[in-house]
This record gives structure tokens, sequence and C-alpha cells, in this order.
């Protein structure tokens, strides 16, 4: 092993900041990416731009086209404003007349647009089939490692939420990325899922408008431009993407449930860690949450995996039951534990100064055993709470009741949550 090269891999430059951050600083070469998405969300546009950007004289690009003539394509390119110089169209289902074809063009980068589309003659099967996908990826990518070319995919997801397939491409390629955002809003989040050259979960934003994607340059700006200040049930949450700081709105919407097993429905964050936050309040702070059904989004249409989304999640939850709006300028990130205490996260100076730079006031952290970094992180504004009920008390004021009109019973009775609130006047 000492005698192989330790050098960074090759790459193409796009020349588009948000594709080549999600890249990792551009498509590696030699590598095969499947850039997967619904059918729909703007896959054909962004490899059309991409190609187009990449293209030059010395770095033609092949686009092969098996869903559309190539007509379509250069119909498109007008629209786009593409000129289309040394961009090679090939309309084909057929998978060794686009294998010939690099022979011929030396290209240096391949589209395939889309690999549920072509078919090889190793396999007998159907295009599209398990069988037939499976066939032209070796393909494909036995073509990618020989030649040099980076090669990108295009597949669409199916019902069950897998890529042409259950998990079939995501094993056999180097890169994933995913595609996805709400089709209403024109905003598009380009998210990897796997990377063999680069950090995953990074994430790049995009706009669709008239001449195609445009690279969000404030991501989070845009997440928070339409959040409603003094609603209740709306909470913000400072993020780590990859590479980059985030902060959006978390949203949730709590009501008495009719139903033996109240709902419990999650947009945007994992469904698993909604659990562990409604158990939490439930048990460690006495919130009756079993008796509701729960409602959680996350607008614009990230997916969070990240276990800093927990404090914001509480806080959006609490003040949906209390009816009542977070206070101003508050951000959170922390990690909620089984027993209530807040667990620090990663980076939490750099989310402070986010959080800083959007006009919050700060941002709520979980404990720093770190006394060093407990310290950097409170200069950029970061605050820190050890438990659960001090953030929410800190963060969520809590709901006078009104005189003739008996409390709603949110269970917030422990001995944390009213040693937070003079007794009596407040539920």
């Amino acid at each position: 092993m000492t005698d192989l090269p330790a050098e960074s891999p090759r790459r193409l430059v796009f020349g588009m900041p948000e594709l080549d951050r999600v890249f990792g600083g551009g498509i590696v070469r030699g590598s095969v990416v499947l850039l997967a998405g619904d059918p729909g969300i703007g896959k054909s546009t962004l490899t059309l731009q991409a190609s187009a950007a990449a293209a030059g004289a010395d770095s033609p690009v092949l686009y092969v086209t098996g869903e559309e003539s190539a007509e379509q394509i250069r119909l498109r390119a007008v629209r786009l404003g593409i000129d289309g110089s040394h961009l090679f169209l090939l309309a084909t289902n057929r998978l060794e007349d686009a294998v010939r074809e690099v022979g011929v063009v030396k290209p240096a980068l391949m589209i395939v647009d889309s690999i549920q589309a072509v078919s090889t003659e190793e396999s007998e099967s159907a295009p599209g089939t398990p069988s037939q996908i499976q066939s032209c990826a070796r393909v494909l990518t036995e073509l990618a490692k020989r030649s040099g070319v980076p090669v990108v995919l295009t597949g669409h997801v199916i019902k069950d939420g897998g890529i042409a397939g259950p998990r079939l491409l995501e094993h056999a390629v180097d890169v994933v990325l995913h595609l996805g955002g709400e089709a209403e809003s024109g905003l598009r989040l380009l998210q990897g899922v796997k990377n063999r050259y680069g950090p995953t979960n990074e994430v790049g934003v995009f706009e669709m408008g008239e001449s195609g994607l445009i690279g969000v340059a404030d991501p989070s700006r845009v997440f928070l431009a339409h959040r409603r200040e003094g609603a209740p049930g709306s909470a913000v949450a400072t993020l780590i993407e990859g590479t980059r700081a985030l902060t959006v709105e978390v949203q949730a919407l709590t009501s008495p449930s009719t139903l033996s097993s109240p709902r419990r429905v999650a947009t945007g964050v994992d469904l698993a860690r909604l659990h562990l936050v409604l158990a939490v309040l439930s048990r460690r702070l006495g919130m009756a949450v079993h008796s509701q059904d729960v409602i959680v989004n996350v607008p614009g249409g990230l997916r969070i995996s990240e276990p800093a989304v927990d404090l914001a999640l509480a806080l959006a939850i609490v003040s949906s039951m209390r009816d009542v709006a977070v206070k101003p300028g508050v951000s959170a990130a922390a990690e909620v534990g089984l027993g209530g205490e807040l667990r620090r996260v990663r980076q939490g100076e750099r989310r402070a100064a986010e959080a800083r730079r959007l006009g919050m006031d700060g941002v709520l952290l979980g404990r720093q055993p770190d006394e060093a970094a407990a310290r950097r992180e409170a200069k950029s504004g970061g605050r820190h709470f050890d438990g659960l009920a001090e953030a929410i008390a800190e963060a969520v004021p809590a709901r006078r009741r009104k005189r003739g009109v008996a409390a709603n019973d949110t269970g917030a009775d422990d001995e944390a949550m009213r040693a937070a609130r003079p007794p009596a006047t407040f539920i």
C-alpha cells in the first residue's frame, strides 16, 4: 500500500458553487455519480446546466438521453440560455451505442439520463428492471474506471422511497446525491447521501427560475424568509450540514386527539427523534403529550438527520401546547437525552456565530464539559443549559390562566418546570 500514490483525486470543477460544494470541490475523475429525485423535480435541468458549465474546447461533454429526443434537449437548452458548444447529444436506449460514442468523443464528462431508460445486451430483461439496471451500472462503472471519465446517472425515486429499485444503485456507485424540495416554493435542495471522495450530508441550495436552477448564496435567510414572528409552534434550529451552518424553522402543531393512538407525523425530521422528544416531555417534564396529535414540519424541504434539532423540536411542541410563541431572537442546537438532559453538539461556536449573523440573540446549547470551549461558545452568543426544563423555561413563556377558566392540562407539573415560573397564576 505504501507504494501507491497518496495524492488527492483529480476533480472536474463545474464553476457552480452550490454543486461543487456538494461534490466536495468538484466531481472526481473516473467516479460514478447517481443523481436521484422525484420525477419533475429538476434532475434533467441540473444535469444540462452542469454539462454546459463543464463543457469546453478541451473538455467536451457527452449527454446521453434515453427519455427525450435530442430536439427536446436542445429546446430546453435554448430556454435556459445554454449555447451548447462542445456539448454532444446522443438520443439512444442502447448502452452499447453510448459506450462506443465515448471512444469517439473522448469526453471529460458523461451524463446518462436516465438509468431506467437504457438497456444493455448483457441482460435480456426489459429496461428499468433490477437485472437490467444492475447490468447497466456494472458496464458504466467499468467504463468510468477504465477511461477516467466521470459518469453521472439520473434515477427516479419510486413509491417506496428506493432509487430505481430498493438500494440497488446506491451500493454500486461512488456518490449518491438527492435532489428534493417543495415544488410550490421553487426551492431545490441537493443533499449528499453517500460520497467516497468527500463529506457526506453536504447541502446545496438552489432556486428554480426561468433560467434554470440558480444557487442560493445565503440559504439561512431563505429558510427563515416566511417565518411568522410571534406564531405559536415555531422554533429556530441552527444546524451543521456538511461544512455549512444552516438556520431553519421547525414547526409543530398539537391538538387533542380523538384516536386511541394519537397521530405522529414528521416531515423533514426523523420520526424516531420525534418519538424520543415526546417521550422525554411526557416522562421527565410531565407534559400530557400522550393525548395529543403531534404534527412536525421543516419548511423548505430540508431533511434533517442531525440530533441537534431535538431542542428546537421540543420548544416548538411546548410552544404549540401552551399556545404562546417562543421568545424572539431564540435559536436552539442541542441533543435531548432520555434523562431530560441536554447534550452538547459539535461546532457550537460556529452555530452561535451563525445565529448572531442573522440578528438573533444567540443559540441555546447543551452543557459543554470543556471549559475553554464553553467560554468560546459563550463569547459567540451561546447559552448553556443542563436540562430541557431549564431551556424551555428560558425560551417559552408560561401561559397565564384566564380568570374563571380552568387551565388546559399541559401536564407541566414537575418540580423543575414549577421552579422556573411563579405558582398559581401560570400553567
